[in-house]
């Protein structure tokens, strides 16, 4: 079954605070290969763990109806907060357990969250709910490639970020380790001859200090280390804070430092 985590109001909320949204590279990375795969029109797209719903309102403007699905009520609930998306609708449930009848969906997709999912049930269910020609499209980044960028002391900042978290390491989930392989045993384990697996997809974009901070509090282990220690996990990311001002050479938690990620993306197409 999919793990239940991120499902406390508070880590629903940092969640769609902090966490990155998809970028227009890979939507519309997605969108031509589901366009060449099956063609228009677009009729559903399945958001798989789907959080708050950033990749959900992403993917709006270019399917009839988006369903955005997740195991938390807590997730959800900070979903269907978001207005004008008339055209998205969020469920609480499962990868593994979906409510859609065979045959009807268009595109089953989930952002940095398909390394949470039972690959035997997930797969079954893209297998059943999946149109003819329907696609499969999961992306995420990995820990380990992660760059932060500010001036000449780029350097000192990725090895802040690494720092910390290395210090979360006891409490990592096993599950990372599937999304850091960029998903390596469920690409191998689709059932689809038609698949392919891209994984170098730089992105940067600006990011302020207190939002890099905040993006750490959204990890799963560091919630983990939170319930554990929590003086010792709010005192991590204040000395964190503090590391990345005084490596910057300033004093505003607002300012601006370049954050380089490197996506991968794994599709499918269901051909039979």
């Amino acid at each position: 079954m999919t793990f239940r985590l991120f499902e406390e109001k508070h880590h629903a909320s940092i969640y769609q605070r902090y966490r990155f949204v998809p970028p227009n590279t890979i939507k519309d990375l997605i969108l031509q290969y589901l366009d060449e795969k099956k063609g228009q029109p677009h009729v559903l797209a399945v958001d798989l763990g789907c959080g708050t719903g950033q990749n959900s309102r992403r993917l709006a403007p270019h399917f009839q109806e988006v369903v955005g699905i997740d195991v938390s009520e807590s997730q959800i609930e900070e979903a269907r907060a978001v207005p004008g998306f008339p055209n998205v609708v969020y469920r609480v449930g499962t990868a593994e357990d979906l409510p859609f009848p065979d045959n009807s969906v268009d595109l089953l997709t989930a952002a940095s969250a398909a390394h949470w999912f039972n690959q035997e049930g997930f797969l079954k269910e893209a297998c059943r709910t999946l149109k003819p020609n329907g696609c499969i499209a999961l992306f995420g980044y990995t820990d380990q490639d992660l760059e932060l960028h500010y001036g000449s002391c780029e350097d000192r900042l990725t090895r802040i970020y690494e720092q910390t978290v290395k210090s979360l390491s006891p409490y990592v989930s096993k599950r990372v380790a599937v999304a850091n392989s960029k998903l390596q045993d469920l690409f191998d384990a689709i059932p689809f001859p038609d698949k392919n697996r891209i994984d170098c997809i730089p992105v940067e974009e600006d990011i302020s200090v207190s939002n890099i901070v905040g993006f750490l509090e959204t990890f799963s282990y560091y919630q983990a280390y939170q319930k554990a220690e929590p003086e010792a996990a709010s005192a991590l990311l204040t000395d964190t804070q503090a590391k990345f001002l005084e490596a910057m050479g300033v004093s505003s938690p607002e300012t601006k430092m370049k954050i380089r990620l490197i996506y991968f993306c794994v599709l499918a197409c269901k051909t039979q």
